[in-house]
Order: C-alpha cells, then sequence, then structure tokens
C-alpha cells in the first residue's frame, strides 16, 4: 500500500503545478508564454570596409548594408536626408544593400534611413558628416642645395580619399627639372611623391604644391615651402656632441664650430674624451660638407659627408663622418671609416641660437651624462643643477643642485656616497675658445666638466625643443668616471613637478651595456591614490637585450607605479621594464628620472649592471584632429644610431622615405649607411593609431631584410587644415638573436 502522507504530497504538488500553468497563461503573449524581441535595421558601411561614416569625403561611394533582426522579412526602402543620393534596387533589396553617394560640397547632418517593407514603423538611421578632403605636403619647410634632389611627399584626408595629385612647382624659373612618380608630367594624377631638383643659382620662395584629384569646392590643396641654397650648412656657429668606441674603448666629442657663408667649416673647439688617453683640447683649423652626389632613391639632398680637420699642437687629426640632415638643418652622423681613425660611433650637431649668452635670469638643467669608470664599466648620471644668473656673460654659480649615480649596479658610487646627493658649483666661459667650464661638488669629489651651449632658446621654453647644453668631462680617467651627455633646460611649472605635473602619455628610449635597449610607451594618471602617495603608469614595452625580445603589448599592458620624491626638484623614481607576463613574473626596476618638463627627461636605473639610461619624451596631447595613423607618417626622415653600448654593433644613418600609395599600403624606401657601406632600403611600415598602443608600429624591411619596431612622438600642427603629421620616432631592431641599437629619425 501506498503511504497516506505520500498521497497527501503528491496532491499538493500537483495543484501547484495547475496553479503555476493558469498563471502563465494569464499573461503570455502570442500564445507561447515568451515575449518576442522587437525588430530592428542596423545600417552600416561595408565597403570600403573600416571607413568612419563621419568622415566621407566629397564625391566618395560607399555600399550601405542593412541588417534585420527579428524579423522573417528583412526587405528595406532607402531614403536620406541633408545631402548626397541613394541607389538602391527596386523592388527592395533582399540582402538589403545601397550605394551611398556623397554631395560634392562637405556637409554635416546627412541621415540615411532604411525602412522595413513589412513594417514602416520600423527604421535604421546612419548618420553621415561628408568632411572637405584636405592635403600636407612634407616636408612643410626645407632647404635645398643648388643643383640637388629633394623628395616630397603627399598625403590626403580622410585616410580613404583617392591618394593621387596634381603637383606644381613655382616658380617656374626656380623649377627646371620637377618630376612626378611614377610619370615625368606633373600635370596629370599621380600618387602623392614629387622629386624636385634645384636650380644652379640660390633662391627663395619657392613652393611645391599638391592637389588633390577629388572635386570638391574649394579643391584640397598642401604646399611645401623651398629655399634653394648654395649649401645645406648653413652659415653661423654649431655646437655637436659624439660617442662611440675607439678599438672597443670608450670615447666622446663635444664641441663647437664656425660656418662661413659659402658652407666652409673656418675655426672651432673639441673636447676628446678617450677612455685609453684620457680628456684632450682640441683646435678645429678648417672643415667642410660635401653633399652626396645623385642616387637612384633621389633624395640626397639630405645626405653628405662633413670632415672636420683638428690640431692640439703636437698631433693633427681629420674626422670624416657621414650625415644626414633633418629639414630643419639638424645634423646626425656616423663616423666613416675612410678617416681610418678607427673611431666608430654617432652623434648630432645643431646650430647655435642667435646668441650665446643663456642663462642671463638665472634657470635650472637637468641632466644626463653616460660613460664608463676606470675599469671600463658603464656609469651613469642623472640630476639637477640650478645656475645663478650669468648677466654679465661670463657665468655664475650653482647651488641646491641634485645627483644620482650608478656605477656597473651599485648607486654608492665614488662620485655620490648617498644618493641622491646635494650639488654645489661653478660655471665660467672660457673666452678663448667659447666653451664653458663647470665645476660641481657632490659632497664626496670634484668633478670636472666643459660645456656648450647648444639649440633651443636662450629664454623660457615650454615646448618641445628646449636651450639644451652638450657637456663632457674634463677629469683624468684615474680620478672620476669618463662621462658626456646633454644639460636641458627645465621649464618652470606652476604647480611644481608632483605627480600631477606628469599626467600624460610618453615615450621612453633606454640603453644599457653590453646591448641592452629597449622604448616604453606609458601613461601617467597624475594621481597619488597608490601606497605611498604613488600613481599609475600604465602601458607597453619593447626590449632587446643582446638578441632576447620581451615586449609586453596592449592585450596584457603593464601596471607599475611612479611617484614625485619632491615637489620642487623634478625628480621621480618610475618602475620600468622587468617582466609582468612571464610564467615567472620578472620585476621591474626602479629608474630615477629628473624632468625637465612635463612628461619629459632623464632616466637612470640605480641597481642593475646594465645601468639603462635615456630619456622620456612626450606624445602631443593638443594638437587638433591628430591621431598616430600611418597617413600622418610619409615623408623624408633623417635617421641615425643615438645610443649604442657594445662596440660590436655597427652604427648607422639611414636616409627613409615614407609614402602611401593609398589602400592601406605604407611602403620605406632610403639609402642606409654604416661606417664601411651604403645600401638602398625598401619594405613597409605599419602604426596602430587608436587605444592602447597608439603611435607604436612597424617597419619591416625586404632589403636589407630586418625588423624594427617604432614609437612615435612629436608631432607639427598644419594651419588650415584638419592634418597634423608624425615629425620624428624611436625605432629599434626586434629580430631575435641579433642585438641592436636605439635609431632617432626627424623630419
Amino acid at each position: 500500500m501506498v503511504p497516506r502522507d505520500l498521497i497527501m504530497i503528491k496532491n499538493c504538488l500537483f495543484a501547484v503545478a495547475l496553479l503555476s500553468l493558469a498563471l502563465a497563461g494569464g499573461c503570455a503573449k502570442g500564445g507561447n508564454g515568451v515575449v518576442p524581441p522587437p525588430i530592428t535595421i542596423d545600417v552600416t558601411i561595408t565597403s570600403p570596409s573600416n571607413v568612419n561614416p563621419t568622415a566621407i569625403y566629397p564625391t566618395q561611394t560607399v555600399t550601405l548594408t542593412a541588417t534585420v533582426s527579428n524579423s522573417s522579412t528583412t526587405a528595406v526602402n532607402w531614403s536620406v536626408t541633408g545631402g548626397g543620393t541613394i541607389a538602391a534596387v527596386t523592388p527592395p533589396t533582399t540582402p538589403a544593400t545601397a550605394i551611398y553617394v556623397a554631395p560634392a560640397a562637405p556637409v554635416s547632418g546627412v541621415t540615411v534611413t532604411a525602412t522595413l517593407v513589412s513594417d514602416t514603423s520600423v527604421t535604421g538611421p546612419l548618420g553621415i558628416t561628408v568632411i572637405p578632403v584636405t592635403v600636407v605636403v612634407t616636408p612643410l619647410t626645407v632647404s635645398v642645395g643648388q643643383n640637388l634632389v629633394q623628395q616630397f611627399t603627399a598625403i590626403a584626408v580622410p585616410d580613404d580619399a583617392p591618394q593621387t595629385f596634381t603637383w606644381t612647382c613655382t616658380p617656374s624659373s626656380a623649377c627646371p627639372s620637377f618630376q612626378c612618380t611614377p610619370s615625368s608630367a606633373c600635370g596629370g594624377s599621380v600618387p602623392g611623391v614629387a622629386i624636385y631638383t634645384a636650380p644652379s643659382t640660390s633662391q627663395t620662395g619657392v613652393q611645391v604644391t599638391a592637389t588633390s584629384t577629388v572635386q570638391q569646392s574649394p579643391l584640397g590643396v598642401g604646399a611645401s615651402k623651398v629655399s634653394v641654397v648654395s649649401s645645406r650648412l648653413a652659415s653661423g656657429s654649431y655646437a655637436f656632441q659624439f660617442s662611440g668606441y675607439d678599438s672597443g674603448n670608450y670615447v666622446a666629442v663635444a664641441g663647437t664650430l664656425t660656418v662661413a657663408a659659402n658652407g666652409t667649416i673656418t675655426t672651432g673647439v673639441e673636447d676628446v674624451l678617450s677612455f685609453a688617453s684620457g680628456p684632450q683640447q682640441y683646435s678645429i683649423t678648417s672643415g667642410s660638407y660635401a653633399p652626396s652626389p645623385n642616387n637612384g632613391n633621389d633624395i640626397s639632398n639630405n645626405l653628405g659627408t662633413l670632415t672636420l680637420n683638428l690640431t692640439n699642437g703636437t698631433i693633427n687629426i681629420t674626422n670624416i663622418y657621414t650625415a644626414v640632415l633633418t629639414s630643419s638643418g639638424i645634423i646626425r652622423m656616423i663616423e666613416s671609416s675612410s678617416d681610418g681613425t678607427g673611431i666608430t660611433g654617432s652623434g648630432v650637431m645643431q646650430k647655435l641660437p642667435a646668441s650665446t649668452v643663456f642663462n642671463t635670469a638665472g634657470q635650472t638643467f637637468a641632466f644626463g651624462f653616460t660613460g664608463v669608470d676606470s675599469s671600463g664599466k658603464r656609469v651613469g648620471y642623472v640630476g639637477m643643477l640650478p645656475m645663478t644668473s650669468n648677466s654679465n656673460g661670463t657665468g655664475g654659480t650653482i647651488s641646491g643642485g641634485l645627483l644620482d649615480s650608478n656605477d656597473n649596479g651599485s648607486a654608492t658610487t665614488s662620485v655620490c656616497a648617498t644618493p641622491p646627493c646635494s650639488v654645489t658649483g661653478t660655471y665660467t666661459l672660457n673666452a678663448t675658445n667659447g666653451s664653458w667650464k663647470m665645476t660641481l661638488n657632490t659632497g664626496t669629489t670634484t668633478l670636472g666638466f666643459d660645456f656648450y651651449v647648444s639649440a633651443g632658446t636662450a629664454q623660457t621654453k615650454t615646448g618641445p625643443g628646449p636651450l639644451t647644453l652638450y657637456a663632457i668631462s674634463t677629469d683624468p680617467i684615474t680620478t672620476n668616471p669618463a662621462v658626456s651627455g646633454s644639460m636641458v633646460y627645465q621649464v618652470p611649472l606652476t604647480s611644481g613637478y608632483n605627480n600631477a605635473a606628469f599626467a600624460g602619455t610618453s615615450v621612453s628610449n633606454l640603453t644599457g651595456a653590453s646591448a641592452n635597449v629597449s622604448l616604453t610607451l606609458g601613461t601617467t594618471d597624475g594621481t597619488s591614490g597608490g601606497t605611498g602617495g604613488a600613481g599609475g603608469f600604465t602601458g607597453t614595452f619593447d626590449q632587446n637585450n643582446d638578441g632576447t625580445i620581451v615586449s609586453v603589448t596592449p592585450t596584457k599592458p603593464f601596471a607599475y607605479t611612479y611617484v614625485a620624491t619632491g615637489t620642487t626638484n623634478g625628480r621621480y623614481i618610475f618602475q620600468m621594464l622587468g617582466n609582468p607576463n612571464a610564467t615567472t613574473v620578472v620585476p621591474p626596476l626602479p629608474f630615477v628620472l629628473y624632468a625637465s618638463g612635463a612628461n619629459r627627461g632623464f632616466l637612470l636605473d640605480q641597481s642593475s649592471s646594465s645601468v639603462m639610461t635615456g630619456t622620456m619624451d612626450p606624445q602631443p596631447t593638443t594638437l587638433k584632429n591628430f591621431s598616430y595613423t600611418p597617413s600622418e607618417l610619409p615623408g623624408t626622415f633623417a635617421a641615425a644610431t643615438i645610443g649604442n653600448s657594445d662596440s660590436s654593433i655597427a652604427p648607422v644613418v639611414q636616409n627613409l622615405l615614407l609614402t602611401s600609395t593609398g589602400s592601406a599600403t605604407y611602403n620605406v624606401a632610403g639609402i642606409q649607411n654604416t661606417q664601411n657601406s651604403s645600401q638602398a632600403l625598401t619594405g613597409t611600415y605599419n602604426l596602430t593609431g587608436f587605444g592602447a598602443g597608439a603611435g607604436t608600429g612597424t617597419i619591416t624591411l625586404t632589403a636589407p631584410v630586418a625588423n624594427y619596431v617604432i614609437y612615435a612622438i612629436d608631432a607639427n600642427v598644419v594651419t588650415g587644415t584638419t592634418n597634423d603629421v608624425i615629425t620624428d620616432f624611436m625605432m629599434m631592431g626586434l629580430t631575435s638573436g641579433t642585438p641592436s641599437s636605439i635609431i632617432f629619425a626627424q623630419q
């Protein structure tokens, strides 16, 4: 028999089930108890792919697709308001596609609507903005040597616009030979490269213009201002610095020279710091800059040979450098084997400001020096030096300075016993040759330097290009380490150098012993919300440690910290490198940074024998309509090694031509010179434009075969257009098993 209690339980459960069905039936839709989802229409541009509907160019044709959801019928009718036309199939198409043709003039507020045929209350709108095609020609301004060749590139924005142009050159008297690639007739529609050959006489007011082939009103036009000069090496005073190796031993150079109106070098002075023979000073008695003859890549206006003849009274030396010039006249160079010195290395030379009298009101300089100790081990210093007024033009004093050091992995050194150590000193003008003498007392030792006033302005400079001094040790290496580097004007900040002053994105380049190099793209959040008042520092980096590659990508970024150690001196501690994504996490290294401006300064690791040193540079945040897309990069770039910590790696100079042929194809051409050879470059490049990792990309060379990672930095506003252009970037080899140096490229 079934127990009576069990029968009662079954009856209760049956009653509950009947009640549930009754309640469900009372609120059911469609008779099945499920609320059907609403019918929706999503309109997108499906061809060309990845077109931004808010950046359609005039007369552009795009294919629209209406995706109908939750309906058994998908046929739609198309309509447009605000401008342009729709070409749709009758009867209504299934699948729902249409062709939209933009009007010939820019317009906003356009709406294309797909309406469901079976239910006209269901619509899918797509907002469209038609923007004008604008054109940028690079370089924006340039000096071209008489009878020399300069290539120009043009880019039309938006990126989907045809990259074809009509090129012109005016006045005709300054344009005896002007070509467009691949056509020799510049009156037609050709891709965005033009070749200008300068006449044999100097001339100003020359203009190279590219006009977009898109028929809009007014037409999209971009232009470059050209001056034809007798010599790319303009008359005036220059400062330079160089570092490298002499038979495997550290060597550094800093100095100044004077260029005559005809481009010849007349006088100068040069400090030479050698591990083998110590510091010496030479007079520059003569020299020259000779442009390279035209080559198959037709960009020889940027390439040449710099020759300096030196003497110290008993020894005569000739240094020969292979050099590339930026459009603004900055020279980047490597030593050539043709001088027979056996030296390898790289350097930079820049024109001095109009007045060499600097610091008339008292200024602070951040600095970064690198070199070797008496055992040949790598050494680095960073710090800041407040200099009193140089109002009489002969010098002043230094007080309240700071210095941090690393000698082969030790932050406690013969130079700085307890970092950061306090620094005092003096600086005086050497009136006989224009160099400056500087003495620094660290409490442990006294350091001697010469320095030379270089590029920048003698007044307050709040952006890129601040006043820079090139410094070099004058002490015997048995007394103090042999170091050289730069001192950069520290921009005063109203809020002081606290965590908030470093809110933004920056690119850091680092070079350490034994070919250990890296590039970091990091964003600082400007807060003090972490433990110990630390702010957040997040981003990506690539490291090439003598051929061992570590890459922390945007998919798994690092999340480290930074903190200001004081509110006035610009000293920070940053966590960098390591490997947070390794199976066994490699912790980051602490780096000390002395700021020369917001998100800008000199870096030094204080704990590793690599003695990683370098600089941090900000990415721009205020440029209009700017993003780091590949289309902002085409142009001619002068590139050269800027840091090399291993004598086995050959320094290079590269004359790069980056172009776009449309359809998201971006090409690399040019010339690469090492100490002993020259080779044509071919390949492609790409760049990340949005989100995490913006401004990073790759250069893949097919000749010579090489893979580089690139990190873009500064950019220029192009007045009167919606465009900006990238003006410089860092690059580093990223092939496993192949060590690399850091290369800097600048338009």
